[in-house]
């Protein structure tokens, strides 16, 4: 249980043992009164303990170790698991709220009627969901479902200080921890509730991906760096092993019962998304969005399951990468609209080059509208595939309104033009291990590379066409086509990079923070950016890059 963190350094991989100190509990069931407590430490009749380490202030990372008890039904399981996780983190769960959501929906703010529509929305997405569970329908999908509920009403007990397991029908608080969890379909539900002030600037990229064999295929890296606000940069990279049943009636286990991901105080996801899962998958994703308002009329509550919920369904149950397909295309809610690479390591063997299929499988999502497909092909025969945010698939990006983007912006908006399509086109070829595919997820030369030229913009180059974006570089004064483009306190907040190797051990290398390979270093205290709630941040974010060991 007790976990192994290791500094690594970005290019020398040195590796330098660090004193952790753990916050360890147990979520125990008292058999004769049904009662459920959370107790210090471990004990060896847990339903689910949690093991959390807060180490951001040395490596811009916490931790946290997950795991329930195959004894007990999966209900308690689920529930317990939400509540151990609130007791161990809720005082980095709080700092997060203030920092990142709270006054969203507060009833003195403006937005009220937006906000009214978002509550009646969410409670009739749950009624009707309630619905299909009660039906007996489908009982693996709506099974789990209903254990992701119940892990996120225990997180929410826990955090409150109010554990009692729900009997019968529970709801979930629309603007409690869920907004949490429906960050990501929150950007879309705004669009198509019409509300009023949006949070998604236009261009905005949320995240760059690179899946990379390495030559003579001697090894397959799969890493991707998220884009955020700087407000979010409290991290959590969390191992969930939750010993979950397919379904009430099967005793069988779910494939991807352990997964490791990074994630966020109060998210029971990775919310990136990034998950190595013990089915053998890999998943992660960059955003893709919807600029086509006609859409819109698809983002309805019933019919629907949001997308953080499908995703955890699907990584939860999948077995392969179509399988995963299959299960994430159900029930469209047309919101968080990504493109997701899903890689499937028992179809890799270090060095074998005849491979033919089942390796990557690529699947975007918008409103009304799921493509997917084996990309095995194009990745043994380009050696890559990238992904920032925009539609690879030509029925998606002309449906999502890229085309009328393009024709009034400029090749910022197009797939193959894009300055982070060139830059991975030109840079990805150096890449020959992990030092140096490190070095090309945290890149940005923004001030020398020609490639970070933006159409338009005075000055011409930008902070924002980069592999890891540093907005809050761009100068204030300057001019700009659209918002993604101006200074802002947005950027590549990390990155994570694993392999087929480290894979099989849950492991991967991560950075946390904006990159400062060759700009400088992200600091609150000097940028344009200090009175911005950042409580809990380290000042300045100049970190190593840490290698994830579970132990």
């Amino acid at each position: 249980m007790a976990k192994c963190i290791i500094f690594l350094s970005v290019f020398t991989f040195s590796w330098v043992p660090v004193l952790v100190i753990a916050d360890l509990y147990s979520a125990v069931l008292d058999r004769q009164t049904g009662i459920l407590s959370l107790l210090p430490g471990f004990r060896n009749d847990f339903v689910a303990w949690a093991n959390f380490t807060d180490d951001i202030m040395q490596t811009g990372w916490a931790h946290l170790e997950v795991s329930t008890n195959s004894q007990y039904n999966d209900s308690l399981q689920a529930y317990a698991a939400g509540a151990v996780e609130g007791a161990v983190t809720s005082k980095l769960i709080n700092k997060h709220w203030m920092n990142t959501v709270k006054g969203y929906c507060d009833s003195s703010k403006y937005e009220t009627e937006y906000c009214q529509r978002l509550s009646d929305y969410i409670l009739a997405n749950q009624q009707w969901m309630e619905k299909q569970m009660d039906k007996g329908e489908d009982l693996e999908y709506w099974h789990q479902i209903n254990l992701v509920l119940l892990q996120l009403k225990g997180l929410e007990d826990s955090y409150n200080k109010q554990v009692s397991f729900p009997i019968g029908q529970f709801s979930v608080n629309p603007f409690g921890l869920l907004l949490f969890q429906i960050g990501g379909d929150l950007e879309d539900l705004e669009a198509a509730l019409n509300k009023t002030v949006l949070s998604r600037t236009l261009g905005s990229g949320s995240c760059s991906a690179l899946i990379k064999l390495l030559p003579g295929n001697k090894e397959l890296l799969v890493s991707q760096d998220t884009w955020n606000s700087y407000q979010s940069m409290l991290r959590i990279m969390k191992k969930y092993s939750f010993a979950y049943r397919r379904s009430p009636n099967d005793d069988t286990p779910i494939p991807g019962g352990i997964q490791t991901f990074s994630s966020y105080p109060g998210t029971i996801f990775s919310g990136d998304d990034f998950y190595i899962l013990s089915s053998g998958l890999v998943a992660l994703e960059t955003t893709i969005g919807n600029s086509n308002p006609a859409l819109w009329k698809y983002v309805t509550p019933k019919g629907t399951v949001m997308e953080w919920l499908r995703n955890i369904i699907a990584n939860r149950l999948a077995e392969s990468g179509k399988h995963w397909a299959a299960i994430f295309s159900k029930y469209n809610s047309g919101t968080y609209n990504n493109q997701w690479m899903i890689v499937d390591y028992k179809h890799f063997t270090p060095g074998k080059l005849d491979m033919k299929d089942q390796l990557l499988t690529v699947l975007e999502q918008i409103p009304g509208l799921i493509v997917s497909g084996d990309k095995t092909k194009e990745l043994l025969q380009s050696g890559y595939w990238a992904s920032y945010n925009i539609p690879y698939y030509e029925e998606v990006f002309n449906t999502s309104g890229c085309p009328e983007l393009v024709q009034q912006y400029g090749d910022w908006f197009s797939f193959d033009m894009n300055p982070r399509a060139k830059i991975f086109r030109r840079n990805q070829s150096f890449v020959t291990d992990m030092d140096s595919m490190v070095r090309l997820m945290r890149y940005n030369n923004f001030k020398e590379d020609p490639l970070s030229i933006c159409q338009g913009c005075d000055p011409p180059n930008n902070g924002e066409n980069a592999i890891s974006a540093r907005s809050d570089l761009n100068p204030s004064n300057g001019t700009y086509p659209f918002g993604a483009l101006k200074q802002r306190p947005h950027g590549g907040t990390d990155m994570k990079v694993t392999s087929y190797t480290m894979s099989k051990e849950y492991q991967l290398l991560a950075a946390s923070g904006p990159t400062y390979d060759q700009v400088p270093a992200f600091q609150w205290s000097t940028s344009p950016y200090s009175g911005l709630l950042h409580i809990g941040h380290p000042d300045r974010w100049a970190f190593p890059t840490i290698f994830i060991h579970w132990g």
